[in-house]
Protein backbone atom coordinates (compact mmCIF):
# COMPACT_ATOMS: atom_id res chain seq x y z
CA UNK A 1 0.00 0.00 0.00
CA UNK A 2 1.28 3.46 -0.89
CA UNK A 3 1.00 6.48 1.37
CA UNK A 4 -1.16 7.98 -1.39
CA UNK A 5 -3.83 5.41 -0.58
CA UNK A 6 -3.96 6.42 3.06
CA UNK A 7 -7.03 8.39 4.08
CA UNK A 8 -4.95 10.52 6.45
CA UNK A 9 -2.60 11.60 3.66
CA UNK A 10 -5.49 12.29 1.26
CA UNK A 11 -7.13 14.56 3.85
CA UNK A 12 -3.86 16.41 4.35
CA UNK A 13 -3.77 17.17 0.62
CA UNK A 14 -7.33 18.54 0.81
CA UNK A 15 -6.23 20.76 3.68
CA UNK A 16 -3.28 22.12 1.70
CA UNK A 17 -5.51 22.88 -1.28
CA UNK A 18 -7.94 24.77 0.98
CA UNK A 19 -5.05 26.74 2.48
CA UNK A 20 -3.78 27.71 -0.96
CA UNK A 21 -7.28 28.76 -2.01
CA UNK A 22 -7.73 30.83 1.16
CA UNK A 23 -4.39 32.59 0.90
CA UNK A 24 -5.16 33.69 -2.67
CA UNK A 25 -7.47 36.20 -0.97
CA UNK A 26 -4.71 37.63 1.23
CA UNK A 27 -3.11 40.96 0.30
CA UNK A 28 -0.05 40.78 -1.95
CA UNK A 29 1.94 42.42 0.85
CA UNK A 30 1.55 39.18 2.86
CA UNK A 31 3.02 36.95 0.18
CA UNK A 32 6.26 36.50 2.13
CA UNK A 33 4.56 36.66 5.51
CA UNK A 34 1.57 34.64 6.67
CA UNK A 35 0.68 33.54 3.14
CA UNK A 36 3.99 31.75 2.82
CA UNK A 37 3.92 30.39 6.37
CA UNK A 38 0.38 29.02 6.06
CA UNK A 39 1.18 27.33 2.76
CA UNK A 40 4.42 25.83 4.09
CA UNK A 41 2.80 24.56 7.29
CA UNK A 42 -0.06 22.95 5.40
CA UNK A 43 2.32 21.24 2.97
CA UNK A 44 4.43 20.05 5.90
CA UNK A 45 1.51 18.07 7.35
CA UNK A 46 1.13 15.82 4.31
CA UNK A 47 4.86 15.69 3.65
CA UNK A 48 5.57 14.34 7.13
CA UNK A 49 2.78 11.78 6.86
CA UNK A 50 4.27 10.56 3.57
CA UNK A 51 7.85 10.57 4.86
CA UNK A 52 6.91 8.71 8.01
CA UNK A 53 4.98 6.10 6.08
CA UNK A 54 8.11 5.34 4.10
CA UNK A 55 10.25 4.75 7.17
CA UNK A 56 11.37 1.34 8.37
CA UNK A 57 9.57 1.08 11.71
CA UNK A 58 6.26 1.91 13.29
CA UNK A 59 8.12 3.97 15.89
CA UNK A 60 9.57 6.18 13.14
CA UNK A 61 6.15 6.54 11.53
CA UNK A 62 4.69 7.63 14.86
CA UNK A 63 7.50 10.18 15.23
CA UNK A 64 6.67 11.70 11.84
CA UNK A 65 2.96 11.77 12.65
CA UNK A 66 3.84 13.77 15.76
CA UNK A 67 5.80 16.18 13.58
CA UNK A 68 2.78 16.45 11.25
CA UNK A 69 0.61 17.20 14.28
CA UNK A 70 3.03 19.95 15.31
CA UNK A 71 2.85 21.46 11.84
CA UNK A 72 -0.93 21.28 12.00
CA UNK A 73 -1.00 23.18 15.30
CA UNK A 74 1.40 25.73 13.83
CA UNK A 75 -0.98 26.11 10.89
CA UNK A 76 -3.95 26.57 13.23
CA UNK A 77 -2.14 29.37 15.05
CA UNK A 78 -1.22 31.10 11.78
CA UNK A 79 -4.81 30.88 10.52
CA UNK A 80 -6.16 32.40 13.73
CA UNK A 81 -3.67 35.27 13.52
CA UNK A 82 -4.50 35.85 9.85
CA UNK A 83 -8.21 35.93 10.68
CA UNK A 84 -7.73 38.25 13.66
CA UNK A 85 -5.70 40.78 11.67
CA UNK A 86 -8.25 40.66 8.83
CA UNK A 87 -6.22 39.27 5.95
CA UNK A 88 -9.40 37.93 4.32
CA UNK A 89 -13.13 37.91 4.89
CA UNK A 90 -13.87 36.11 8.19
CA UNK A 91 -16.28 33.65 6.53
CA UNK A 92 -13.45 32.33 4.31
CA UNK A 93 -11.57 31.00 7.34
CA UNK A 94 -14.30 28.75 8.77
CA UNK A 95 -14.00 25.87 6.26
CA UNK A 96 -10.21 25.81 6.58
CA UNK A 97 -10.22 25.95 10.38
CA UNK A 98 -12.86 23.21 10.43
CA UNK A 99 -10.61 21.09 8.19
CA UNK A 100 -7.69 21.71 10.59
CA UNK A 101 -9.86 20.53 13.50
CA UNK A 102 -10.92 17.41 11.60
CA UNK A 103 -7.36 16.68 10.54
CA UNK A 104 -6.24 16.96 14.15
CA UNK A 105 -8.89 14.43 15.21
CA UNK A 106 -7.78 12.05 12.47
CA UNK A 107 -4.09 12.40 13.35
CA UNK A 108 -4.63 11.93 17.09
CA UNK A 109 -6.87 8.93 16.46
CA UNK A 110 -4.29 7.38 14.13
CA UNK A 111 -1.54 7.98 16.68
CA UNK A 112 -3.61 6.37 19.44
CA UNK A 113 -4.30 3.31 17.27
CA UNK A 114 -0.64 2.92 16.33
CA UNK A 115 0.49 3.18 19.95
CA UNK A 116 -1.73 0.31 21.12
Amino acid sequence: MSYREQFIWQRSIQLSVKCYQLTKHFPQSELYGLTNQIRRSSVSVGSNIAEGYGRQTKKEYIQFLHIALGSLRELDTQLIIAKEVGLAEPNLFAPVINEVDEMQRILVSTLNKLKT
